[in-house]
């Protein structure tokens, strides 16, 4: 059988590869980290594929235990396989993997795609030397065909193809600074230090990228975090801009795209489908269902002056105007579903206030100068949450929904922290954190962001992702009926 490398190498007029008898198109092998039995790689020059064996407890946490195959580079590359595990038995989490990581050390940085023999597929990374681990999951139930690992510049993602297609975006991506040049491979880990496993890894492609300037196809991603573990996954991915996910009770979220509300399950087993809301078709990215989930709240941009709030019913409907001022963002209804909180300018100042659901009179719960913004019921209704720029930087309060003893939540600790998101039991607040580079009073999007939690108990903040989004990651209240995850978009800029 002739070598499928050269062959294609010879079609696009190439320069083939440096082959070495052992490691095939890489520079050598070894075991990362402390593992019980040592490692190996045969190359079949006849068919391009590689046999890698190798013990090794895991690659996760903060430092690892595999066998690498590797080459050095630098610059943007790609890296692709088609991957196999020799038997389907032992350790479901033993994984095979496509990475590029900064040195050889057991703790270094690094991105990789790992399919694991479950036929769960990731996008790995570890930001930094000693940092832990985190992923972003396929939206798959099984391993893919091909799985193609990319590096643009600091920017990781996963592509995959199913027999027949072509790569393409698969939704997870992260970021890895890394200096300097690295190595990109392919390695195993048996996810067990007794173990020894063995995948195969043929059609194994090494692609230098040219630099460019280009920005590249927009895509889209739904991700669900389980904020226990820190583990995300993909839900679904598209072309073009959609932002803002609500989390239902019946495990759906709404979301907003192309000036429509559609719906998709939390678990992504399913495409969205849009609903019909009449002649309102310019739906921004403020939107709440109602607590009994018989209606939405919507803030659209049909009629001119700028954003309204209107209720339709979840199922379809025509919408019923709430507000007849404009701009007014909707961002909270209130437990009993009596009362809508939204963000208005009025005079020209933005300040949040509250109005009947039935329609009637508003009420300003706000007067400081600057802007308010992103007010929310807590769910036992003691409190609407909100954001204010009144200390100098953008930062989280709270007040009674009269709008008495305003507090600020969230220290000035060198952040903006938007669009406060309580937890349905209560305990935490979830939240988009912009760096001080960008305006207080400005949430744009296209920005390297964090979603922090809050523990309203002890006021402690820790980190549940960063990744690129901003203005339509997180604009409205996306946990989980449990309360235990998180739903937000990210964006990133596909060649």
């Amino acid at each position: 059988m002739r070598n499928p490398i050269a062959c294609a190498a010879l079609v696009a007029g190439l320069a083939l590869p440096a082959m070495n008898a052992q490691t095939g198109i890489f520079e050598s092998s070894g075991d990362i980290g402390t593992v019980l039995h040592k490692g190996s790689v045969a190359y079949d020059p006849a068919t391009g594929s590689y046999r890698v064996t190798a013990s090794g407890e895991n690659v996760w946490g903060t430092a690892d235990a595999f066998f690498f195959v590797w080459k050095k580079m630098s610059g943007d590359v790609s890296i692709s396989a088609d991957i196999s595990f020799a038997t389907k038995t032992g350790e479901e989490h033993k994984k095979a993997m496509l990475m590029i990581r900064q040195s050889l050390d057991a703790d270094s940085a690094y991105g990789d795609v790992a399919a694991h023999v479950a036929g769960l597929t990731s996008l790995q990374s570890r930001e930094s030397k000693g940092a832990a681990t985190h992923e972003v999951q396929a939206n798959v139930s099984a391993v893919p065909k091909h799985l193609e690992l990319t590096k643009r510049g600091d920017d990781f993602y996963l592509s995959l193809a199913d027999e027949g297609e072509a790569p393409h975006f698969a939704g997870p991506a992260m970021k890895v600074a890394l200096d300097g040049p690295f190595y990109i491979g392919i390695g195993v880990s048996a996810h067990n230090k007794d173990n020894i496993e063995t995948a195969i890894f043929s059609n194994v492609r090494i692609t230098p990228l040219a630099p460019t300037t280009a920005k590249g196809t927009l895509y889209s991603t739904m991700e669900t975090i389980t904020v226990a573990s820190t583990d995300r996954r993909a839900v679904y991915s598209a072309t073009g801009r959609f932002e803002a996910p609500n989390w239902l009770k019946d495990n759906t979220l709404l979301f907003n795209a192309g000036g429509h509300l559609l719906r998709i399950p939390a678990d992504g087993s399913a495409k969205p489908v849009t609903i019909d809301t009449g002649a309102i078709v310019r739906i921004n990215n403020d939107h709440v269902p109602a607590p009994d989930g018989t209606m939405a709240g919507i803030s659209d941009n049909t009629e001119p002056g700028g954003s309204r709030i209107y209720l339709v019913p979840m199922a379809g409907g025509t919408p019923r105007k709430i507000t007849p001022k404009a701009p007014s963002y909707l961002h909270g209804i209130s437990p009993d579903g009596k009362t809508l909180a939204y963000c208005a300018q009025r005079n020209g100042n933005f300040d949040v206030y509250t109005i009947p659901a039935a329609g009637g009179e508003e009420t300003r719960l706000t007067t400081a100068e600057g802007l308010d913004d992103g007010p929310e019921f807590s769910p036992d209704g003691r409190y609407i949450y909100f954001n204010s720029v009144r200390s100098g930087s953008m930062q989280i309060w709270r007040m009674k929904p009269d709008g008495s003893e305003q507090e600020q939540v969230t220290p000035d600790d060198g952040f903006h922290n938007w669009f406060a998101h309580v937890s349905p039991d209560g305990t935490r607040i979830a939240f988009v954190t912009f760096s001080k580079d960008v305006p207080a009073d400005q949430h744009p999007p296209d920005k390297e962001v964090m979603v922090r939690m809050m523990n309203l108990a002890d006021r402690k903040i820790t980190v549940l992702a960063k990744l690129f989004g901003g203005q339509g990651t997180m604009n409205v209240n996306s946990w989980s009926p449990d309360s235990r995850k998180l739903a937000f978009v990210t964006y990133q800029y596909i060649q």
